[in-house]
C-alpha cells in the first residue's frame, strides 16, 4: 500500500476535477491503466487542471511551480496551520494525532493573499495583452512593444493613484509586484522569481508575460508611479507560467477565464500541499505538543 502521504496526494489532484472528469476506469478521459503506467505527478497535475495531456514544455512548466510552491519558509501560513493541527493533537502520542484534520489545517490557512494572488494575476495579464494578437507567449520575437505597454498602464496607474489619496482611500494593489518582505531597497528582488528567470534562460526559454512583469516595475519607479523597483513576486510567477501554457487554450474557447483563474490557486495548492504533508510527518517525528516552531537556521532548501 502507498504511504499515507502520497495517497492523500492524489486524493488532492483528483478532488480538484469536477465530476464529469472522474468515470469508472479513467481520469480526465484517460484510462487510468495508461496513466499508472507512465505518467508523473506533472502530468497528472496539468492533465487535472486542463483536461489534456502536457507536452514536454509544459511538464517541465509545472515541475518548475510545484518546486517553487512547496513551502517559503518556516512562517508559511499553510504550514502553520498543519503544524497546528499536528501540535493541538500530540505529536508525543502520535496514535492521537489526525491527518485529516492536519490537512484541513492546510487548507484553511490558503486564501486569495497566501496562495490566490495568481488568481488575480491571470486576469491582470489578460487585461493587458487583450486585443495585442499574441499568438505565442514562447516565443521572444512576439512583436510586441512591452516597455510601452508597461508604461502605458504605469502612467494610468499613477493617475489612479493620485485620485485615491484625493478621496482618501487606498489605492488597488498590482496582482504581482511588491512583497513585504523584498521591499525597502533601490532594485527589491524576489530571490524565487530571480531563479524562475535564471532557470528559463539557462534551458533557453522564454515566457513573454513574465518578461513584462519586467518592464513593469521599472516604469512604475521611472514614471513615479512607486518609490522604487518593486520586486516581481512570486505570485506573478505563478501567474505568467501558467498562462503562458494555457494562452492558446483561451485563444480557442477550449479554457473559460474563469477556469484559468481557478488553475492559478490550485497550482498553488497541489504544490504547497507537498510541503504540508512534509511539515506533517516532520512534527510527528520530531515535534512537541503546543509547539509548531521550526528555528530558521535549521532551514534549508533543495531545488
Amino acid at each position: 500500500m502507498l504511504p499515507w502521504y502520497l495517497r492523500l496526494y492524489g486524493v488532492m489532484i483528483a478532488a480538484s476535477v469536477p465530476a464529469s472528469g472522474h468515470r469508472a476506469g479513467q481520469f480526465c478521459g484517460v484510462a487510468r491503466r495508461d496513466l499508472y503506467r507512465s505518467a508523473t505527478a506533472s502530468d497528472l497535475m496539468f492533465l487535472a487542471l486542463t483536461g489534456r495531456h502536457a507536452m514536454a514544455a509544459e511538464a517541465r512548466q509545472i515541475a518548475r511551480l510545484s518546486g517553487l510552491l512547496i513551502s517559503n519558509g518556516p512562517g508559511a501560513i499553510t504550514a502553520q496551520g498543519a503544524k497546528g493541527a499536528v501540535s493541538a493533537d500530540g505529536p508525543q502520542t502520535p496514535e492521537r494525532v489526525q491527518i485529516n484534520k492536519a490537512m484541513m489545517g492546510f487548507l484553511t490557512h490558503s486564501g486569495y493573499s497566501h496562495g490566490g494572488n495568481g488568481f488575480e494575476g491571470i486576469a491582470f495579464l489578460m487585461e493587458q495583452f487583450a486585443g495585442s494578437g499574441l499568438t505565442d507567449p514562447a516565443n521572444p520575437d512576439h512583436g510586441l512593444d512591452l516597455t510601452a505597454m508597461a508604461t502605458r498602464f504605469a502612467t494610468s496607474f499613477k493617475r489612479e493613484k493620485a485620485v485615491a489619496k484625493d478621496e482618501g482611500r487606498e489605492p488597488r494593489a498590482i496582482p504581482g509586484v511588491n512583497h513585504p518582505v523584498f521591499r525597502g531597497k533601490p532594485v527589491n528582488i524576489d530571490p524565487r522569481a530571480r531563479f524562475v528567470a535564471d532557470d528559463l534562460e539557462a534551458h533557453g526559454e522564454y515566457n513573454v508575460f513574465l518578461a513584462f512583469y519586467s518592464e513593469l516595475v521599472l516604469a512604475l519607479k521611472r514614471t513615479g508611479a512607486t518609490p522604487t523597483v518593486f520586486c516581481v513576486n512570486v505570485d506573478a510567477v505563478i501567474a505568467a507560467l501558467l498562462l503562458g501554457m494555457l494562452w492558446n487554450d483561451r485563444r480557442s474557447g477550449a479554457l473559460s477565464q474563469q477556469r484559468m483563474e481557478t488553475a492559478a490557486f490550485t497550482i498553488f495548492l497541489f504544490g504547497r500541499m507537498i510541503g504540508a504533508v512534509a511539515e506533517i510527518d516532520d512534527h510527528l517525528n520530531r515535534g512537541r505538543n503546543m509547539d509548531t516552531r521550526t528555528p530558521v537556521k535549521d532551514c534549508g532548501f533543495v531545488m
